[in-house]
């Protein structure tokens, strides 16, 4: 296992984080126990949770797991997603952060949460609000860092803003979706965490499976997360991204190597990337993906992949400035 940086942190972090979505749910206690394991023997010291995963059982049997080695261990949980039908058991209010701080650390048996993102932009909550809240529970020692997940570049650097304007604990690190054939994090908010030197752990590498199993465009799936969860499905509705993930598929098969492993490989490979967030639904299919920290593309094999799928257009959306080498020192 290979080891990072968190940003500007000064804490030191595997190159892959597991992300324990499945803990209590597609994995019981004692599944869930065996990939944790696998994951620790394999040098994995990052885990990623959030309040609503299963209810807030994936957050108690991570607690449980980490109990006899918290400080060898970087924990995260998020919170902004309804978590119960409470009319208030939503958002980013200050309200709702002291509250879910609160459960997820007596769920996680911790006197701390390591990160604590906040899940989604909340449209009803001024910014400053959630990020004093966030600021005073830095204080207090119940969380120790910041963190940001589904956030636009410019909601990001609107908040960085304000904590700088008010002397408030800023983010430290963010959260965005990022795999071979969702790569809009290419445009902003990558380059954006490189100039501010953000943490970025980046999640669904595998594209929820797409990048794993052969899905059939417009077929109804039978197995996976596909068949699950139908919100997959709908991310990635598009013929182009299945042509994609079918390319894929058979490259990964002639150079012999895992398709998991390769996704998980080349998503890691971004300069921006601090590690990705892996998962699985048992502990044999955890392997492969584990198989990725050992893993280094060469510039062929990564543009091979790369190519599979268009990247996004720039921000300023004039992309024959950068085909033809223009520039402003030009």
């Amino acid at each position: 296992m290979k080891f990072t940086q968190l940003g500007r942190t000064g804490v030191t972090v595997s190159n892959l984080c597991m992300g324990t979505m499945s803990f209590g749910g597609t994995a019981d206690k004692q599944e869930s126990a065996a990939m944790y394991r696998s994951c620790r023997d394999a040098g994995v010291n990052f885990f990623d949770c959030a309040n609503l995963y299963c209810g807030g059982l994936s957050e108690e049997i991570l607690g449980s797991l980490i109990k006899s080695e918290r400080d060898e261990i970087i924990i995260t949980s998020k919170y902004g997603f309804r978590s119960s039908p409470l009319v208030n058991d939503v958002g980013t209010s200050r309200f709702n952060a002291i509250k879910e701080v609160e459960r997820s650390l007596k769920r996680l048996e911790t006197d701390r949460i390591d990160i604590y993102f906040v899940h989604g932009f909340d449209p009803y909550t001024a910014p400053d609000e959630s990020l004093r809240a966030l600021d005073d529970l830095v204080r207090s020692g119940k969380i120790l860092y910041l963190g940001v997940s589904n956030w636009a570049a410019w909601q990001i650097m609107k908040a960085l803003g304000i904590s700088d304007h008010n002397g408030w604990n800023r983010i430290a690190c963010i959260q965005p979706l990022y795999n071979l054939v969702k790569r809009q994090a290419e445009v902003e908010i990558f380059p954006l965490a490189q100039a501010e030197n953000l943490a970025v752990t980046t999640y669904s590498p595998l594209a929820g499976g797409l990048l794993t199993h052969r899905y059939e465009y417009e077929e109804t799936p039978k197995n996976g997360r596909f068949a699950e969860m139908p919100r997959y499905q709908a991310r990635y509705d598009r013929k182009e991204s299945y042509a994609a993930a079918h390319a894929f598929l058979d490259l990964a098969n002639s150079r012999g190597i895992d398709p998991a492993s390769l996704a998980i490989a080349w998503v890691a490979s971004h300069p921006a990337i601090t590690a990705p967030v892996i998962g699985a639904r048992n502990n044999e299919q955890l392997q492969a993906s584990l198989a990725a920290a050992e893993m280094t593309l060469d510039p062929d094999l990564y543009n091979q992949v790369e190519a599979l799928f268009p990247a996004p257009p720039p921000a300023t959306d004039r992309s024959e400035d950068a085909k033809e080498g223009f520039g402003l020192r030009d």
